[in-house]
């Protein structure tokens, strides 16, 4: 009858403050929660109402009123439910669904079921190597206080407390506020605990009520594959974009020692410190993490000693570093300037200048283009593919790359366009390769005969050298 425009659908929730009329098909009312002026409350799924509420209220939205008609078999049958409803009845029920509450398994095991109270503000969750920021406040079944903090901080594949905190909060966003429900396998399982300090103790096989808030996380990432680089961001940056070979980044930067002695400090008095990404300026570790930083990024790196100043001694600014040092660098990336940036006026470049802009630009474009398709910015990655192909028409890459564009953005026409032509380009470059090996092979064939024709000649020489008499002077 009405649908409100919220999107939200009662998946595994608890329903709450409906209110209702039901009447017989004839229009005799038998039960009404207006009458009483309180809404009716009930678990969907569990099979406290008639089977045909199950089925209908599942369907609904948040302040939507509807009207079901339904059949004896999902009813109260053939017994009825007398004196008010008769055997085989079909039933009419006027429902206004006017709030519910998510109530989720998180591990699809029934070991721990969450109810949201306050959403949380970011799409994103937590991973496994993420610092999480959290408060929290413990009781047992009967309402007893087991544990409370106003804030504590642990890596979320440590875990804290007991195992549902760590399973919990990989489900949640930030500022997100639950109300977990955590049967004994993931509390302190048969056993229970006893008292800790200030903590109450947890009896064996008890199920604990956790309300819980993810006030904030630091994402903590690998660089590299083999993990000797990591990043913990200490404040988000802006935007998508990221720094790539060429360009030109502006940092602030101090670098300490295990012990915490500083050996660098640069961009904090003297104005921002410059350096250009694959030039070799600083360390490959800092160089590969630049790369993944945003403009307003501040972030804690940790660098082993293979990326940094690896098995030699190191002079810098503030102190040596020891040979196979672990570093440390705290640092903000104030700003950067992509190379293209620098040459996409050339207009004044002599010819050899130009070509090795266009070279640049091409490449500059072409790798943009391939971090804007991992970002799915797909219109960004399309337009610098544009910009490669009005420089080189039959670039395959930039024709392979527009395509993946394409195809995302559902402009199908263009996508088989660069296809097509992408695939020309390839059969182009397979018959070239050909005309290379059978261009190669003649040539070793040519060679090989003339040097086979040389080898004979100097053997011959060297047979009829042999033949010669040997003369002696006698005036010698």
């Amino acid at each position: 009858m009405e649908e409100t425009a919220q999107k939200d659908d009662p998946i595994n929730p608890i329903l709450k403050a409906v209110h209702y009329t039901g009447a017989l098909i004839d229009g005799t009312k038998f039960d009404s929660s207006l009458d009483r002026g309180t809404p009716f409350k009930f678990k969907l799924g569990l099979g406290q109402v008639i089977k045909g509420w199950d089925e209908g209220i599942k369907t609904m939205k948040k302040g939507e009123n509807a009207i079901f008609t339904i059949p004896p078999e999902l009813a109260y049958g053939e017994s009825g439910s007398p004196p008010t409803i008769p055997p085989d009845a079909t039933l009419q029920f006027d429902v206004e669904l006017i709030s519910w509450t998510s109530v989720k398994d998180i591990g699809q095991d029934g070991g721990i079921f969450k109810k949201i109270l306050v959403e949380g503000e970011k799409r994103q969750n937590p991973k496994e190597s993420d610092e999480v920021f959290v408060k929290y406040e413990v009781c047992l079944e009967d309402g007893t206080l087991v544990s409370k903090s106003h804030g504590v901080e642990f890596t979320v594949g440590d875990g804290y407390f007991c195992p549902a905190f760590a399973e919990a909060v990989k489900t949640m966003k930030k500022g997100e506020q639950v109300l977990l429900t955590v049967k004994p396998q993931y509390a302190f399982g048969e056993d229970g605990r006893s008292a800790v300090g200030s903590e109450g103790a947890v009896p064996p096989n008890a199920t604990l009520h956790i309300a819980l808030e993810l006030v904030s996380w630091k994402s903590v990432a690998h660089i590299t594959k083999d993990k000797k680089i990591l990043k913990k961001i200490l404040k988000e940056g802006e935007g998508y974009d990221c720094p790539y070979n060429g360009t030109m980044v502006q940092v602030k930067l101090i670098g300490k020692l295990e012990d915490g002695m500083i050996f660098v400090k640069k961009g904090h008095d003297e104005g921002s410190f410059e350096f250009k990404v694959d030039e070799g300026q600083v360390t490959d570790g800092l160089e590969k993490t630049a790369k993944t930083m945003k403009k307003g990024e501040h972030a804690l790196i940790t660098i082993q000693p293979e990326y940094a100043f690896c098995s030699s001694e190191s002079q810098q600014e503030l102190a040596v570093v020891p040979a196979n040092s672990t570093v440390y660098y705290e640092v903000e990336l104030v700003s950067f300037v992509k190379a293209v940036r620098y040459i996409e006026h050339d207009y004044s470049f002599n010819h050899e200048e130009q070509q090795q802009s266009k070279l640049l630009k091409v490449t500059c474009n072409l790798n943009n283009a391939a971090c804007q398709l991992k970002l799915k910015d797909y219109k960004q990655a399309e337009e610098l593919c544009t910009k490669v192909l009005e420089l080189e028409s039959r670039n395959m890459k930039a024709r392979y790359r527009g395509a993946q564009a394409y195809i995302q953005l559902v402009d199908l026409d263009l996508a088989e366009v660069d296809i097509k032509k992408a695939l020309e380009l390839k059969m182009g470059y397979q018959v070239l390769k050909e005309k290379m090996r059978e261009y190669n092979k003649k040539d070793a064939q040519f060679y090989g005969n003339i040097f086979a024709k040389m080898n004979l000649q100097q053997a011959n020489a060297a047979k009829q050298e042999q033949r010669t008499p040997m003369t002696i002077d006698s005036k010698a």
